[in-house]
């Protein structure tokens, strides 16, 4: 079996991060040898910080790195994806609103597929979330052309490859599918579980969601329509 490395971006969330090494250990261990656990301390500011750093002492499996101060969601998982030393690299938050079982529903397509997007099934975190999340992807679609429909699911799965070939921005995080699709690899969309917070706030809000998300989705066209795809013709003698 491969090496799996599972990151998490990580923004006071004191109550979850224990709770979330030991649910993705438990899963990992089902099938994996060979696993890491990669939490980016995004600035914490609730002690956060302080568990992690104990996590690392009491878990070989466990990497954690911390950023000098809140750099966003698109910084840490690039940060966790130039850590990452798996064959196979999953995304995930660490609120435990996906299930780390479903790592498992997506594996099933990574022979076939490079990356595979998990795809909220139901989502249990109210209206007030749900309805700029789901505008947000709506206006994301349009704009990029692209037919993912939760490009916002947290629970991801790349091959290596794949994330080598990101070069991210702010925001960009949000695009992820749609980036490997530019740099030509196959990806496919899933459906996963997904649940209330049980602790902790939300760190998204309408802005962030919808009007953010609507000026890099226009970065995102751009990006896209000035690809450069050219193939080399080999010349016989």
């Amino acid at each position: 079996m491969k090496r799996i490395s599972v990151i998490a971006p990580v923004y006071n969330e004191k109550q979850n991060i224990t709770r979330f090494i030991n649910e993705v250990e438990k899963s990992l261990k089902k099938e994996f040898n060979s696993y890491e656990i990669i939490l980016i301390d995004d600035g914490s500011s609730d002690g956060s910080d302080l568990i992690l750093d104990q996590a690392i002492h009491e878990n070989a499996h466990v990497k954690t790195y911390h950023f000098s101060k809140n750099n966003g969601q698109t910084a840490a998982i690039d940060a966790g994806f130039k850590m990452a030393t798996g064959d196979l690299i999953v995304t995930m938050d660490s609120d435990l609103q996906t299930n780390p079982d479903d790592i498992y529903l997506l594996l099933k397509y990574i022979d076939t597929y490079d990356m595979v997007n998990g795809c909220r099934k139901t989502r249990e975190d109210g209206l007030k979330r749900k309805i700029p999340s789901a505008v947000a992807n709506k206006i994301r679609n349009f704009i990029t052309k692209d037919n993912i429909t939760d490009t916002g699911c947290p629970l991801k799965l790349f091959k290596k490859e794949v994330v080598d070939s990101f070069y991210l921005f702010e925001g960009m995080h949000r695009f992820l599918p749609t980036l490997a699709k530019i740099n030509g690899f196959k990806v496919i969309e899933i459906p996963v579980r997904h649940y209330d917070r049980e602790f902790g706030t939300s760190k998204y809000g309408i802005f962030n969601r919808l009007f953010k998300s609507l000026k890099d989705a226009l970065a995102v066209r751009w990006m896209k329509k000035r690809h450069l795809n050219y193939k080399i013709v080999k010349k016989e003698d």
